[in-house]
């Protein structure tokens, strides 16, 4: 059997009951059987970003800078704040993408999905992820978009996810996560052998 695809999830929210954390902690029971899922939720450890500190950046910005490298693929589950990415989000990309050249995002297979009491479940935050993503220079799954609407109607009391149309969703874009990193990984090692 192959070796399983380790996928890191990052929250984009601060919020310790974020909907967007819950939607990663129910990703778990989702994944194909040939993958795991590490969650990284400590975005707000990280400071301001600060070009003057990025070739010595603070510790946390290593160690998150480690796990994107260790992956062979990323989740990103984000809520939507003022139409755009939460601030928290953007800056640990900012510190993650830098020094220039040094960038752990590079050639990755991320997923985004997200989660809101709105109508619209966080749909212009990922299209802003999207452009972002652009410059980091990952391999974005788009299909399927995972906007979990109404979210506070879709979880129960103990967070568990209990929308079965948005659970299949999610396994769909986990298997095409999982498939590319899968494919990605087996075009390297042939190209490295």
């Amino acid at each position: 059997m192959p070796d399983k695809i380790k996928v890191l999830g990052i929250v984009g929210s601060l919020r310790k009951n974020s909907y967007n954390r819950l939607l990663l902690l129910n990703a778990k029971s989702l994944l194909p059987e040939d993958a795991t899922l590490e969650i990284f939720d400590r975005l707000g450890e990280f400071p301001l970003f600060n070009q003057d500190l990025e070739n010595d950046p603070p510790q946390i910005v290593k160690e998150f800078k480690k796990k994107i490298r260790e992956s062979d693929a990323i989740l990103i589950a984000t809520p939507e704040y003022n139409y755009s990415i939460p601030g928290v989000l953007k800056n640990a990309l900012d510190w993650a993408a830098r020094p220039y050249g040094d960038n752990p995002f590079e050639g990755k297979p991320v997923a985004i999905m997200s989660a809101s009491i709105g109508m619209l479940g966080g749909a212009r935050a990922q299209y802003h992820l999207r452009q972002v993503l652009v410059y980091l220079n990952t391999i974005t799954i788009n299909k399927p978009e995972v906007f979990v609407s109404f979210a506070h109607k879709k979880f129960d009391e103990k967070g568990n996810l209990v929308d079965e149309e948005a659970k299949k969703y999610i396994a769909e874009l986990l298997r095409n996560l999982v498939n590319t990193a899968r494919l990605l990984k087996h075009q390297y090692g042939l190209i490295r052998a």
